[in-house]
């Protein structure tokens, strides 16, 4: 099945080829559709850890403050991700909070997913019912929590991710790790602004030390 969707996506031209540029220790936590691969040598209980994009699954959160004893700073803004999170029993250790990250302060519209079954509002997938939702600047959030480094960010946030890459770099945020899935599957994205992302961050100093199977969730590490 993964196979065919790779093949498929290369087809239409939504497929992008990558390979790792270094090896190091690596731990992939997380369920099956919500897990990132992570250096587990460069986290510990001090660690200072972001994630965007709760969705209805939050393992890869509770796999990481449950074998590093860290603080979690875990966001989203959108409704049903939201109404679920209320009715989870979440350890004092995820800290939850209702914000979206982008390039700018102030507040995004999101569309809902036309399958009500599914979670993932998406700015790009323009389909859904739209609700406006609170969004910042990664070193807005950073000031508003009082860090000054990250050790490891995560962002799973359906498109965006383009903007905000390139609002940190510009903003020369010492992170140590950076999971990230990128989209370039959605409408009007394409591989090539997942290539370019890549690139600026490979030209920034990260490399690229696991890539799922489906290539589209990436982890990075600072060098």
């Amino acid at each position: 099945m993964r196979i065919a969707r790779r093949l498929a996506r290369s087809i239409t031209g939504q497929e992008t080829f990558h390979h790792t540029d270094i090896r190091c220790p690596t731990l992939r936590l997380g369920s099956e559709n919500a897990g990132f691969a992570v250096n587990p040598k460069l986290l510990g209980p001090t660690s200072v850890i972001y994630s965007f994009g709760i969705g209805t699954d939050i393992s890869f959160d509770l796999e990481l403050s449950k074998r590093f004893s860290a603080d979690i700073y875990a966001f989203d803004p959108t409704p049903r991700s939201l109404a679920w999170i209320a009715t989870q029993s979440v350890p004092p250790e995820i800290h939850v909070h209702p914000y979206g990250l982008a390039h700018f302060d102030g507040s995004l519209t999101f569309h809902a997913p036309e399958n009500p079954s599914h979670v993932s509002y998406s700015m790009v997938d323009r389909k859904g019912e739209c609700v406006t939702c609170p969004v910042y600047r990664l070193t807005t959030l950073m000031n508003k929590f009082g860090h000054d480094h990250l050790d490891l960010l995560k962002i799973d946030i359906e498109g965006c991710e383009y903007d905000v890459i390139s609002d940190f770099l510009a903003s020369h945020i010492p992170i140590r790790q950076f999971c990230v899935e990128f989209h370039h599957r959605l409408p009007g994205i394409g591989s090539r602004k997942t290539d370019l992302a890549i690139e600026a961050l490979r030209a920034a100093g990260y490399r690229i030390f696991h890539i799922s199977a489906l290539g589209e969730e990436f982890s990075f590490i600072q060098t």
